[in-house]
């Protein structure tokens, strides 16, 4: 049997975020339950699947990313998990925090070692 966009998604997620992202997905079951399937099918079983990136490489763009964006932070605190569970290191995570603080300032930054320490 052909696996769906969601059984793809899925296996991202956990091989990623562990029983973190799960959790995100299954905390949206009962409020907006097609949220969870968007992400799940979209994000981690379309675009997480490309070729072209290592999973480490994606889990770092989405880092600089959320930290970019601001006010993300639970998003931040999953995916500072995810990198860290496919072996980016807790000094690389900063360094990249750090790379970020010429282009969206030292406030955003201070947040996300702030969320990094957290899981650190």
């Amino acid at each position: 049997m052909k696996k769906t966009r969601f059984d793809i998604g899925m296996e991202n997620l956990r091989r990623i975020d562990g029983a973190g992202g799960a959790a995100v997905i299954q905390s949206l079951e009962d409020i907006a339950p097609d949220l969870g399937k968007y992400i799940v099918e979209f994000a981690f079983g379309d675009v997480y699947e490309r070729d072209g990136l290592t999973l480490q490489e994606r889990e770092i763009i989405t880092l600089a990313s959320l930290l970019t964006a601001g006010g993300c932070e639970p998003q931040l605190e999953i995916h500072i998990a995810g990198a860290r569970n496919v072996d980016v290191s807790p000094a690389k995570i900063i360094e990249i925090f750090l790379q970020c603080i010429p282009y969206t300032g030292f406030p955003k930054v201070l947040n996300a070692v702030s969320v990094a320490k957290k899981i650190f």
